[in-house]
């Protein structure tokens, strides 16, 4: 029984991946899977802060667009940010009890 952290391009961070049910790792794998989630859980809020400067770039951005197009495509990347801040803020708050993605 392992658990391996994948990096996912679209959040920009690694994530757990259980190959078994929690319950099924020792309580000392736990640990460990927990004291390395809990270092990669804590540049969670400076990878938001960074995405929310990219936000606020293409929001100033799309104040001074005057291209019909190029201002839909401004506001759907930024919802598409919004969107990984939002999936961050989730996986921020996944603390002591881990829901992960299992693989079998």
């Amino acid at each position: 029984m392992t658990c391996s952290f994948v990096y996912d391009n679209r959040l920009g961070i690694k994530l757990p991946e259980l190959e078994d049910t929690w319950e099924d790792y020792s309580k000392y794998t736990q640990e460990s899977i927990l004291s390395k989630w809990e270092s990669i859980r804590g540049t969670i809020p400076d990878r938001i802060k960074d995405i929310e400067e990219e936000i606020n770039n293409k929001q100033e951005q799309l104040n001074a667009e005057e291209n019909f197009e190029r201002s839909c495509q401004l506001n759907s990347d930024i919802a598409d940010l919004a969107s990984v801040i939002n999936d961050l803020w989730i996986w921020y708050r996944t603390q002591n009890h881990v829901s992960l993605k299992v693989h079998h």
